[in-house]
């Protein structure tokens, strides 16, 4: 007799473990499961097999090839689409036609008494007969009652609870004779128990259903694979597993390499050429994985650990799953139901909770707690934060279930009654996830205050009245409009600080969540004048004696600040020419191409119309361009000096707040005018704290933001238009006269790629090599390591917060100069990162 083995599902529900592989080769104590099957074939005298085939149809073929290794011969039929569980038998007809045959599926785990069965066939000259089997929960199974003689009497496939009357279900399991074959139709997708055998019992065909008492395991769930696993441990089905029985219940491989003191307790089984070291622990219903490494200390407990897979010291893995050609660092955790894909990396420390889901090819970075499955995205994040907030790729990594969590954890960590601000850029993908902010802070007892599309300042100055407890805004990423940024804020309107931010994180993480009892859901809110009072402070708090008869170039780019500039400039009297001053929700970003076209036509505008000077703010209203009343671009670097030249020229006194990476001309300007300098940190709260004390009258980062304190802490487009309006207004000179007089910057930047293992020693290494340079150097570590020399040369080193690099800067008096200083600790770096 001949059998046919299905070979072809996709196995959908045991992803991530199928995402790559076919179900048919998924291991069970280090075999394939249809090698199991195949093994069970010959054992009962079954040697030729045709096996159906489809999905990732070659590493089938790959692996077996013709069945020689396994004493059998093995023939293939392949699938172009999928054709059900007739149609894929009937794709093989060419080679059943002769003689009876056994279907059987290659990604059950089984033992059933085949010989049994064929001669319970043969007695009742049945023209199908069906293995069943009797299980404890049947709703995902077919059920069949039969007669007292084995006759089947009635179908019924995947029935509700309510539907069920037997527990005697369809194996999948059937010896057919060869006209059956007649009963299905070429190249259509049909199935057995559905079309095939409800027709020809009808017609009073002779099927029977043959009860097996031995053991079936229908290996379609994370949980039905560990229990096939711990089934065939404890001898419960009967396999040929390899190897030999060290001790009771603990299988060995006979190549593999177990140390003396690492502690076994079984039933467990260990793989060819598997190594595990001393003080490793590996306890019941474990199983390793062919060449696969288990390092000292190591704590593995009904853990299904596949082939070529690294655990490092100090890792625990409980009840999880783990594919092939894994590496799990030193100390990460793994819990129960985890299921972690091929070729994936869980770096040191790493937490990978429970239910958790890693498709293959990802890296977990060191230190993450991951909560939700990595699926689309390339990591899994240490930081929820990066510099822009929350980002990602909409509905891939930024989806409404996360923004529902994120809203959640953030309201958890406020009062309940307590005000949030929520806005959004002009896109529909912001417009869209600020539903999910705003049900899941009013679910939680936050009364929501919805300013709908508004500029990111207006949303930071609303944040910041004493009426709310902070803000949370949506916005397109700069320059990929396929993802969002979710900025959140304190009561300051300032970005969370980094305490604040890991306190967040810690809720997110363990997803301990607040809710409000039915009578505490919040209110959502609609505030009626919020641009209104928006400008009415602004214009009440800066200075803006002198601006009328001037004439300027605005661009809006399409975005939020449209709502405000109208209402502000028809306010302070000057003549204004302003271009893309609608919203534009189906271009809510800019490429580098369109933001450099759209400046050239800004200088172009300016020069034209002999405007004093042009502003290009970006989409939220937070950043701004400058071009001088020549029509030339002011780089983001001389933006500052600019300004900085402006204001301190200005008020002649006080302090100006700037991040420690700034050029140091920016403190010449400042002496010149007999103002000093606040350097501040780059983290992302820094600046905005710093602006926030007393006798600030200036602060920027260099990228184009700028923070009025009289009027905000925060950075605030709109706001240092106005204020330069004014100030060149007063001065009487132009922004190109302001710029000639300025000296030039060298300073020179650099990144390193780092590994996040290697970044404390790469410091180290950089702190030992400042302390060894030549007196008159000193070391400033307000934000990484900063080494000055006596000519007021410096570079400063510092580790990225949220990208695997290392980011240098050197000024000195000239470029060469600044280039070598650059080189030489660059090399550090380099050395430091091997």
């Amino acid at each position: 007799m001949k059998a046919v083995v299905m070979a072809g599902g996709e196995g959908t529900r045991l992803r991530p473990m199928t995402a790559n592989q076919p179900k048919p080769l998924l291991p069970v104590v280090n075999r394939p499961i249809m090698e199991h099957v195949l093994r069970l074939l010959k054992r009962h005298g079954i040697t030729e097999t045709v096996v159906t085939v489809q999905f990732l149809a070659a590493l089938v073929r790959n692996y077996f090839g013709d069945g020689d290794e396994l004493g059998m011969r093995l023939e293939y039929a392949t699938e172009d689409i999928p054709l059900g569980t007739a149609g894929s038998v009937k794709n093989a007809a060419a080679r059943l036609h002769d003689a009876p045959f056994l279907v059987i599926s290659g990604d059950a785990l089984t033992d059933i008494d085949l010989s049994d069965m064929i001669r319970f066939h043969r007695e009742n000259s049945a023209l199908v007969t069906i293995g069943l089997k009797r299980v404890p929960n049947p709703l995902e199974f077919g059920i069949i009652i039969v007669d007292e003689l084995g006759r089947v009497q009635r179908f019924l496939e995947k029935p509700t609870w309510g539907q069920v009357f037997s527990d005697t279900v369809n194996t999948g399991i059937y010896i057919m004779e060869p006209e059956v074959l007649d009963e299905v139709a070429a190249g259509e997708s049909v199935d057995w128990a559905s079309d095939v055998f409800p027709a020809l019992l009808e017609r009073g065909a002779p099927i029977y259903g043959y009860v097996a008492d031995g053991y079936w395991e229908d290996v379609g769930t994370h949980e039905s694979y560990r229990k096939a696993q711990a089934d065939a441990l404890s001898g419960q089905v009967r396999l040929d597993i390899g190897g030999f029985e060290l001790s009771p219940g603990v299988w060995v491989a006979g190549s593999a390499s177990v140390e003396p003191d690492a502690v076994l307790k079984g039933p467990l089984f260990i793989g060819e050429y598997a190594k595990v070291e001393g003080g490793a622990e590996l306890r019941e219903y474990t199983v390793l994985g062919n060449n696969a490494v288990v390092r000292e200390g190591a704590f593995l407990h009904r853990a299904i650990v596949h082939s070529n897979v690294y655990l490092g010291p100090g890792t625990h893995l409980r009840g999880c799953v783990i594919g092939k050609s894994t590496d799990v660092m030193r100390g990460a955790r793994i819990e129960e139901n985890a299921v972690i894909g091929d070729e994936c990396v869980i770096e040191a420390e790493a937490y990978v909770s429970s239910g958790v889901r890693v498709y293959p090819f990802k890296t977990i970075e060191a230190g993450a707690v991951v909560n939700t499955s990595v699926i689309w995205e390339s990591r899994g994040q240490r930081s929820l934060f990066g510099r822009r907030g929350v980002s990602g790729l909409v509905n891939v990594e930024i989806t409404p279930e996360l923004c529902v969590r994120l809203a959640s954890a953030y309201a958890t960590t406020l009062k309940k009654g307590e005000r949030v601000v929520t806005s959004r850029d002009a896109s529909l993908a912001a417009r869209a996830l600020k539903r999910a902010v705003i049900s899941a802070l009013t679910a939680s007892a936050i009364n929501v205050l919805d300013l709908e599309a508004a500029p990111l300042p207006v949303t930071r100055f609303h944040s910041s009245r004493g009426t709310a407890a902070g803000g949370i805004a949506l916005r397109t990423t700069a320059g990929d409009p396929q993802s969002v940024d979710i900025v959140i804020m304190d009561d300051r309107g300032a970005d969370l600080s980094p305490a604040a931010q890991r306190k967040l994180e810690r809720v997110f993480s363990r997803q301990e969540f607040r809710r409000a009892f039915p009578g505490e859901i919040a209110e959502l809110t609609y505030p009626s004048r919020a641009v209104e009072d928006y400008t009415h402070e602004l214009l009440r708090r800066v200075d803006m004696t002198g601006v009328r008869d001037m004439k300027v170039v605005v661009d809006c780019a399409g975005g939020t600040s449209s709502l405000v500039l109208p209402r502000l400039l028809g306010r302070v009297g000057i003549e204004v020419l302003t271009v893309n001053a609608v919203l534009d929700d189906l271009s809510p970003t800019e490429t580098l191409a369109e933001r450099r076209r759209d400046l050239q036509r800004l200088s172009e505008l300016v020069s034209s119309s002999r405007a004093a000077f042009g502003v290009r703010f970006d989409p939220v209203g937070e950043r701004v361009a400058l071009v001088d009343e020549m029509g030339q671009f002011i780089s983001e670097e001389r933006a500052l000096l600019v300004v900085l030249d402006l204001v301190a020229a200005e008020r002649r006194a006080g302090r100006v707040a700037l991040p420690i990476t700034t050029t140091r001309v920016a403190e010449q300007v400042c002496r010149f005018h007999g103002v000093q300098v606040q350097w501040t940190s780059t983290a992302v709260d820094a600046l905005t704290s710093a602006a926030a004390g007393p006798g600030m009258i200036f602060a920027g980062d260099g990228r184009g933001g700028f923070v009025v304190p009289e009027f905000s802490p925060a950075l605030d487009g709109p706001a240092a238009f106005m204020r330069l309006l004014g100030l060149v207004a007063r001065t009487r000179l132009s922004l190109s006269q302001i710029d000639a007089r300025i000296p030039e910057a060298k300073l020179l930047k650099r990144a390193i790629p780092t590994q996040w293992k290697a970044k404390g020693a790469v410091m180290r290494s950089v702190i030992e090599a400042a302390e060894s340079a030549p007196e008159g150097y000193h070391i400033d570590t307000t934000d990484g390591v900063r080494v000055v020399g006596e000519d007021g040369s410096w570079v400063l080193i510092l580790p990225a917060a949220t990208e695997p690099v290392t980011d240098l800067w050197a000024e000195a008096s000239d470029v060469d100069t600044a280039q070598l200083l650059l080189e030489r600790w660059a090399t550090v770096v380099e050395q430091a990162a091997m």
